[in-house]
């Protein structure tokens, strides 16, 4: 029996697998290890995606992956471990940079993304749980979902809409064009067929900060102390809800006017240690109605001690959470 070879049109057009065996050496695995509080036993406490951007050790990722520590393990695609340092964190955009102490990395160069149009193919990148890359790719849907319409908190930001499948996996990796230019950070899934990515224009102004901190000879000097709960979240928009109600069985939705959806809960974080589950629905703390994400940001920032009510499936129960300070 005579080997099948691909043929030159296939190879020609096998595109994606292009661009991943271009960019994929320099998405990186990012771990938070600590103990946890009431059993003392190891547990990973945050992990997610990275992509390395400067040839230096500069790496870009979300904020959330780093929770609210200043260091991270770092796992490379050739399987080199390095502790890294959180140089530079802005919780509102949800981005953070860290740097490992080697160089001579492979790296993945930010695109324009005022460039981008909706029908364009992208690629999200990931390593999660150091595994070899995962990959999954579809189209940009929009280029200007305003953060306004999905109630985030930064009023100013227009977030790239994708159908590419974007987990806890591969958010903080890098959403590259068939360039292979990161475009955008994956951010969040809010159901299937609808997730979010930060522009790499915001990205490319944080990064210019960051290295400045560095330049300066400030790491954990570059943070500003705010509080912290331990949750990713998403406002209950009329926008967000049809989607929810259209993609997926929550019954819980029929009653609900709006709130803050928990997407994820951070482990050993406040929020978890005070018992708030992803899915659950914030509506209230320590009696102000939440109407969005902003509220909740608002709420954190004046409580250390927070009365927080949330619809959890049909039942409505409050929960008290002591906030911590960011370290």
């Amino acid at each position: 029996m005579q080997p099948v070879h691909a043929s030159a049109d296939f190879q020609r057009n096998n595109f994606i697998a292009d661009v991943v065996e271009k960019a994929g050496p320099a998405v990186v695995f990012l771990e938070i290890k600590g103990r946890h509080p009431l059993t003392g036993r190891p547990v990973t406490l945050s992990n997610g995606s990275g992509f390395i951007v400067r040839s230096n050790g500069i790496i870009l990722t979300n904020a959330h992956v780093v929770a609210n520590k200043s260091s991270v393990s770092v796992k490379l695609q050739d399987g080199r471990v390095f502790e890294g340092q959180v140089t530079a964190v802005d919780p509102i955009s949800d981005l953070a940079a860290v740097k490992i102490p080697t160089s001579n990395l492979p790296t993945i160069p930010l695109g324009n993304s005022t460039d981008i149009r909706p029908g364009e193919w992208v690629i999200a990148m990931g390593s999660p749980l150091s595994l070899s890359n995962t990959v999954t790719c579809g189209i940009v849907s929009s280029v200007q979902r305003a953060s306004k319409e999905l109630g985030l908190r930064n009023k100013n930001m227009d977030y790239i809409q994708t159908d590419a499948v974007i987990n806890f996996g591969n958010s903080g990796g890098p959403l590259v064009n068939l360039d292979g230019r990161a475009i955008g950070i994956n951010t969040m899934k809010v159901t299937t067929g609808i997730s979010f990515a930060i522009p790499s224009d915001y990205a490319i102004k944080f990064l210019t900060k960051a290295e400045a901190l560095m330049k300066n000879g400030k790491t954990e000097n570059g943070f500003l102390k705010r509080r912290y709960m331990g949750i990713t979240m998403l406002t209950l928009t009329e926008g967000v809800m049809r989607d929810l109600r259209n993609n997926i069985r929550m019954p819980n939705f029929a009653d609900v006017k709006g709130g803050v959806f928990v997407y994820k809960v951070i482990p050993g974080s406040p929020a978890h240690l005070g018992g708030i589950f992803a899915g659950d629905i914030i509506i209230e703390i320590s009696g102000v109605a939440i109407r969005s994400a902003a509220d909740v940001y608002d709420a954190v920032e004046k409580g250390d001690h927070l009365k927080v009510t949330v619809i959890r499936g049909s039942d409505k129960k409050t929960i008290s959470i002591n906030t911590q300070e960011t370290i």
